[in-house]
Formats: structure tokens, sequence, C-alpha cells
């Protein structure tokens, strides 16, 4: 034994603050080997008398100690048996302090452990053999009153564990393997005992196998959490796997384990092996989904779902809210992130076959004005379905289901939507708009300079105009919900009528700040009687018309630094920003079939340019609108979708229109009178095809097109962004909805209970969605119980459709009575609490049977 390591231990143990009762200390050094007794009394220490005690001066020490010197402390070396009921200081060794030096007793006097947990000490010698397992058994903080507490710092620290937990080293020995040479079982059954590892894990979860495995073991956690969210009558071929009691104790491992970022991916596969060893899909095919649609131990139970729901879709089934409420139930749960976009491939055939069900009547026919208003207000959602659709499609596994149902989904989009919404469109073209290209109180796209920029800039305002090639309106109305919902500036969408033929040369001229416009007898765009086509010459056009003014690219000016951008755009009046990743995409027949990842990407840029000028050039007037939409479908187009030209030496043709000094009646064209749309010098005809009809062109790229006067065409946005201070008055910041519990019990007294909780706010503008986890923890931070997860973002105005009831189990422990314990309620997004409201729990016998 190291002496110096002796003497630190002594002096540690006589540094040690006095009790109340204590006016000095005594302590008994116990050497019956006689290891020690050349050598005790050259130890040094402080502020102590040394005295050894033998068989034949047992009066004097103690007529020394309880008389003659009453104030000074002492260190009494003996080599007897100081417990022995012969010892006559035996009273004073009872109240005093015993220090033995062997290894073991060593070691309990350094961590203060009792003399009486000195068989524990023994009994697991081996462990402290190693300075490193010591060391790790050292650094765990907290007093050792127990067995226990011991066996659980040894199985801790063989683990490697920052802090003891039995949960989480059992985790640990899993993850590493569930076979035999286990590196972490190992280690227990040479430096721990094997047969009291399985002991604490039988108490802890109920595991009592004849035939012990880390395989069984994994098996009877995983099946036990998966009866305790569904009956266990369902289960019955699995109830040999089945924990009779700690039940809970063993959904909340699995909990934990699955809500682990790092080790959740062993989970599953793990999980995948054994539903097939159970034959788990026979299990579940045989239950109505309502018994499981709320459960998510194994990724089968996700599969079941998506495809019950994918089944029922396709059988015409129209249970649409009972869909998605069990698809936005998932969401919290752990396997939906492995499944999303299957899972949002069936929300959006759901939003779809949802639409057609509401015009089951037929998409109404009547004026221009009511059509072209019906498709602002609600028929937009279909193509913004239907393009959210195929971003979750074109992601997903394609299985046999999830392309019958981009059948279904390509079937209703383009022979009923396109079809019936195109011919209703074009018989209102023919009747009201031929003559005379306006809407009753529609706002053309060809003034949009005149009535919404020239009188400001006048003025000497800064005015910002963002136009993004080819973003139809149902684009733009994303970009608006995230304006509103990510910033604390005011935006607003309005229509307006868009310029035809809807092509770039045409609609980009539209939107610059001119005097005249027209097309000339060989097809040039002239603006102000010049020609200006290209990004180059619109530049010119607008840098040499209007004073302060500046023209940039997009990505010239994302790729500006802060100072280079406040520079390049200080003291101007007017800055157009062009942006061409939608178009860029779409126009090309490689790549036309990307076209609505772009309009994905369209949004993201769109709202970090705003953002940028907002933040990095302190832009407060933002303009956003577009040259022209377009019509996409995926599905190649039959023949009948396509007829043949008949005009005569047309001046300028494609897919979607021709322009013609000829006027004539042709089969399946509507015939427009530029006249009203530009000067018309040369008596231009327009010719546009019927509904989605393109014009039979050779060659690649007719799925992506623009420049007829479809809905999707012509419906130009016209987003008006206000950039605003949080110090403004009447300004609304962006906040995250609140979710509150609203059972008024703060007293638990069973290990199983449910608590209801309510999202204070529907989401709307400003008020946007939150995420938060829930559970239960000790003063200390601790976790004593599974997590639930609510995604608070509904939109009803009902606040009884804005509440969530999730079930909590506690860990199987001694709860004290009188303590508090506490829910919380956590941001996932910031980690911070919301809500931190102490319970007292109070269980009684406890209950394990559940």
């Amino acid at each position: 034994m190291d002496l110096n390591q002796i003497e630190s231990t002594l002096q540690k143990m006589l540094d040690k603050p006095l009790e109340s009762y204590e006016k000095r200390r005594i302590i008994f050094w116990e050497d019956q080997q006689e290891e020690f007794n050349d050598d005790w009394d050259s130890i040094e220490l402080k502020d102590v008398k040394f005295q050894e005690l033998t068989n034949d001066n047992q009066f004097y020490v103690k007529h020394l100690l309880e008389a003659e010197d009453l104030d000074s402390s002492y260190l009494i070396y003996s080599n007897l048996d100081l417990q022995s009921e012969d010892n006559w200081l035996l009273d004073m060794v009872l109240y005093t302090q015993t220090f033995k030096a062997s290894r073991i007793d060593l070691i309990m006097n350094e961590l203060q452990i009792d003399s009486t947990l000195r068989p524990t000490m023994e009994r697991y010698a081996v462990f402290f053999d190693n300075k490193v397992r010591y060391r790790k058994f050292k650094s765990y903080l907290g007093v050792i009153e127990s067995t226990a507490a011991i066996e659980l710092r040894m199985i801790s620290a063989l683990c490697n564990l920052d802090i003891p937990s039995f949960e989480r080293a059992l985790r640990i020995i899993l993850i590493e393997s569930l076979e035999d040479d286990n590196k972490y079982l190992e280690a227990i059954r040479k430096f721990f005992d094997i047969d009291r590892f399985w002991e604490l894990v039988g108490s802890h979860y109920d595991y009592t196998r004849e035939e012990k495995s880390l395989k069984t073991l994994f098996m009877h956690l995983t099946i036990s959490a998966l009866s305790f969210q569904m009956d266990e009558e369902y289960l019955a071929l699995l109830e040999n796997f089945i924990a009779l009691s700690h039940t809970g104790d063993c959904y909340i491992l699995i909990d934990h384990w699955m809500q682990n970022q790092v080790d959740a991916s062993k989970f599953e596969e793990y999980a995948r092996q054994i539903e097939k060893e159970i034959q788990l899909q026979e299990i579940i095919q045989e239950l109505p989904l309502e018994k499981y649609e709320n459960v998510d131990i194994f990724p089968i139970i996700d599969q079941e779902i998506i495809l019950h729901i994918a089944n029922a879709l396709l059988k015409d089934l129209e249970d649409f809210d009972k869909y998605l409420t069990i698809i936005e139930n998932r969401r919290s749960r752990y396997y939906f992130e492995k499944y999303e976009t299957i899972y949002d491939t069936l929300f959006y055939t759901i939003k779809i076959l949802e639409f057609r069900k509401g015009f089951d009547q037929g998409i109404p026919q009547g004026r221009a004005e009511d059509i072209f208003n019906g498709y602002v207000k609600s028929y937009y959602l279909m193509d913004n379905y239907y393009r959210k659709f195929y971003l979750a499609y074109d992601k997903s596994e394609k299985y046999e289901f999830v392309n019958k149902l981009q059948e279904k989904v390509e079937y209703l989009y383009t022979h009923w939507f396109i079809g019936e919404l195109g011919a209703n469109w074009s018989q209102a073209v023919r009747t009201d708009l031929v003559e005379d290209w306006k809407l009753p109180g529609m706002k053309k796209q060809q003034y949009f300079y005149r009535e919404h920029v020239s009188s400001r800039v006048s003025k000497g305002e800064r005015i910002f105009v963002i136009i993004s090639d080819a973003m139809r309106y149902e684009i733009a109305t994303d970009l608006v919900e995230r304006l509103n919902t990510e910033t604390i500036g005011s935006t607003e969408i309005e229509p307006m009528l868009g310029i035809v033929p809807s092509i770039t040369k045409l609609g980009m001229a539209a939107l610059l700040p001119y005097r005249s416009l027209d097309i000339d007898s060989s097809g040039k765009v002239m603006v102000d009687e010049e020609p200006i086509e290209g990004y180059g010459a619109r530049k010119k056009f607008i840098e040499n018309k209007i004073e302060n003014s500046l023209v940039y690219k997009y990505s010239d000016y994302m790729a500006l630094n802060k100072s280079k951008k406040s520079e390049t755009f200080k003291g101007l009046n007017l800055i157009y920003i062009y942006h061409d990743t939608i178009d860029g995409i779409g126009d090309n027949a490689a790549t036309e079939n990307r076209v609505f990842d772009a309009a994905d990407s369209s949004v993201s840029e769109l709202f970090d340019l705003i953002n940028s000028i907002r933040n990095d050039l302190s832009g407060t007037n933002i303009y956003v609108t577009t040259d022209h939409g377009f019509l996409y479908q995926r599905s190649p187009l039959d023949e009948s979708e396509k007829i043949a030209k008949e005009l005569d030496k047309p001046v300028e043709s494609s897919r979607r229109y021709a322009l013609s000094n000829k006027e004539q009646e042709l089969n399946g064209q509507i015939r427009i009178n530029v006249g009203t749309v530009l000067n018309n010098e040369n008596d231009l005809q327009l010719y546009i095809p019927n509904g989605s009809i393109r014009n039979r062109i050779q060659g690649p790229g007719a799925n992506f097109v623009h420049g007829g006067a479809s809905l999707q065409e012509i419906v130009i946005p016209l987003i008006t962004f206000k950039n605003r201070r949080a110090t403004q008055k009447g300004v609304e910041t962006v906040e995250k909805v609140n979710v509150e519990l609203t059972s008024r019990t703060r007293s638990i007294t069973n290990k199983l209970f449910t608590l209801q909780f309510f999202q204070s706010e529907k989401v709307k503008n400003k008020n946007i969605a939150r995420t938060v986890n829930i559970y239960m923890e000790d003063e200390n931070g601790n976790i004593i119980s599974n997590i639930e997860t609510i995604i608070a973002n509904k939109i009803n105005e009902n606040s009884e459709e804005r509440m969530f009831s999730k079930q909590f189990a506690l860990e199987t422990m001694e709860f004290d009575r009188k303590k508090d314990y506490f829910l919380v309620i956590k941001d996932t997004e910031t980690d911070q609490y919301t809500a931190k409201i102490p319970f007292k729990i109070n269980l009684g016998i406890v209950n394990d049977f559940f």
C-alpha cells in the first residue's frame, strides 16, 4: 500500500468539518495484519497526535482520551480487532471513524462509503484493480449509501457513461451488439457479476427468461413497449415476450432510445430484424386501422398505415378527414421522417381528391370575370396540390401503390381539372375578352409600373421590383405565406390580368416604365418604338429612362457581400432585380420535368432575396411579380391534346400561340384582338389554342409551355411587401403559438396517466407553428417518463379542434411525495423550456400491471 496515498486519505478524514456535537477528530486505524506496524508513526499529518493501542495499554488510552486530553485530535493505531467486545474503547470506536489500510478499505474511506457496505466492495474487488475503472467510478457525484448505488456505478463505468444510469447502460450494451460476444457484456462478466447483471435487468424490466440473451432481451423490451401502445389481446401470439410488470419502464427505455438522434439508427436496424422474425406484419394486417394508427415502435406499422390509406384511396373510399388526421398525427412519430415523402404523396393525393369532391357538379361555367376570380380564390389550389404531389412523388420510392396513386392524380389533373377548367375559360374568353382584353375591376399587367411604381419613385421613395420569370400565381402564394409567417413585414398578394401572348419578351417588356408597347411585323417587341429584348436591353432601357435606377440579376446581387451591396445601391430610388430559376429550368426540354423543384427553390431564393433587401439595404417597399405563368403536366401529351397550325405564313408561332398579319377563323383556335393589348400598328392577329391544347410542333418540350391564355399562364401575381421595424407602432411580431397544459390536476397517483394540452392560438399570419417535447423530470433535470411530441400547427378557429391528449408512463422508482417533480414543455427548435409545471407524485402501492 502506498504510504503517500494513506497519508492523503487520513488527512482528508481529519480535515473534514466537525459536526455540531464534535470538538475534535478521533480516528482508529485498524491493522490486524500489522502491515504498517513499522511505518504508521512516520506518516506526516497536521494537527493530530499519534497513539498506539495494544492489549496492554487499553486502560491508559481510554483514560488519555476521556480524562487527560479532551481537546486534541488523535490517530489511534492498533493491530487489534476493534469491533471485539473485549476492546475497552469499543464505545468510542462506534461513534468515531475507523480507517483500514487494505485496498478496499482505502477506497471506501476515500469515497466515504459506510463500513457496512464492505462485503459488497470485497465481492467486486476485481473491479477496482484497474485505475481507469476506478477513476470512472470515482467521477460519479453523489453519496454512496447502498449496494445498489455501488452496482449502478460499476455497470455505468464499465459502459463508460458520463453519469450513472442503468437504462443508458443497458442501451449502450444493446447498441454494441445483440450477440454473445458483446464487449460490454464480457466486461460485466469479468469485472462485475453476470448473474447479478441479469437479476438487475429482471428487477428493472421484468425480464426473467431461463435462457437469457441480449437478442431475446431486445425482443422483450420492444414487444413489451408495443403492448404499452396497443391492447395486449391483439398480441396474444407474442405474449411470451411481454412483461407482466414494468411494461411502462420497457416503453420508456425504448422511447428514450428512439428519441436519441445518435442511437436511433441502431434501434431501427434491430427493429426491422425482429419484426420479420415475429411476423408482426401478419398480426397487424388482421387488425382494423384504429387499433394501431397511433403505434410507432416498429417500422412495419407505418408501412401498414400507408398501405391502408393508399388502398382506400385507390378504391375511391372518401373518408378524407380521417386519413388527413392520421397523417397529421404521424408527423410527431419516430418513423415519419423515414416515410415523409410517401406520407406527403398520400397527403396531396387526398387534397386533390378532396378538391375534386368539392366539384361533384363540375367546375362552373360563366363569365370570364367569375372564372378568373374563381381561380384566384380556390382553383389555383389544384395547381398547388399537383405541384407538391410531384415534389413528394419524385423523391419517393416507386412502389406499385405509389405509381398507381400517381396515375390517378395525373388523370384527374390533366383530364378533369385542366380539361374542364380550360374548356370553360376558353368559352368565356371567346365571349368576353377576344375583342377587349380586360376584366371589370382587374388591374392589367402592362399598367404595373404606371399604377404602382411611377408616382412613388417620383416622390423620392425607394422602390425594389423583383421579377421572377414564370412564377405563376400558385407559387407566389407559397412565398406570401412564408413572408407572412417568418418576417414582421406586411405582405399582400393581388392578381393582375396578364398580357397575351404570355411570352417572356412581351411580359418582361410590359413591366417596364414605357409609354408605348408593340410587336413589329417581324415579331420584335418594341418599347417606346425601340426593339427591347433580353436582360441587357431591359437594363439599359430602365437605367437610361429613370434617374437613380439600377438593374441587377439575382445571381449577381446575391454574390455581393453586405458592404458591397450597401455601396452599390446607395442613393438609388428604383432597383429592378431579375430572377430566372423557374423558366430557366422549365423552358429547357432536357430539364422541364424538374420545373416543380425549381419552383420550390425559387420560393426559398426569393425569400432570402427579400430578407437581404430588408437587412442589408434597409429596403422598405418591395414588389414581386412575373412576366407570365405556365402550363405543365407530367404525363406525355396525347395526340388529341395537339392540333396542327393552319395559319398561312405566321409572323411568329409556338406551341401555345401564333401571330399573323391575316385575320382567319381556325378550328380549335381563339383569335384575340391584339389592339386592346398593344399599339398594334401592324394589325397583328393573335391565335391561341383552346384550353391547354398545344400547337403540333416537332421536337421535345411540350409539357412545360406558356404563351397562351390559360388561367395558369395569365393570372399574374403581384406581391406587395412592406418592411416594418419591431419598434414601429402596431407592428405584429412573429410569434410561435403556445402549447398549454389544460388538465387541472397537479398530482399523479398512477404510473400511467393522461394529460390534456391546448394550442392557445390558431396558426395564421404572424402566429406560427411550434413543435414541443413534453415529459416529466425530477428536481435534478433527469427525465423520468416517456417523451411525447406535439406539433402545434392547427389552423382551426374552433378551440376544441386544437386540443391534444397525451399518455405518459413514469419510471419505476421511489418517489418522495413531499418533493416537486416537473412536467416540462420544451420547444424542439430552441431547446428552451416554454413551461415547467410542478407536480406531486404519490403512487401509494406501485402498480406495474398495465
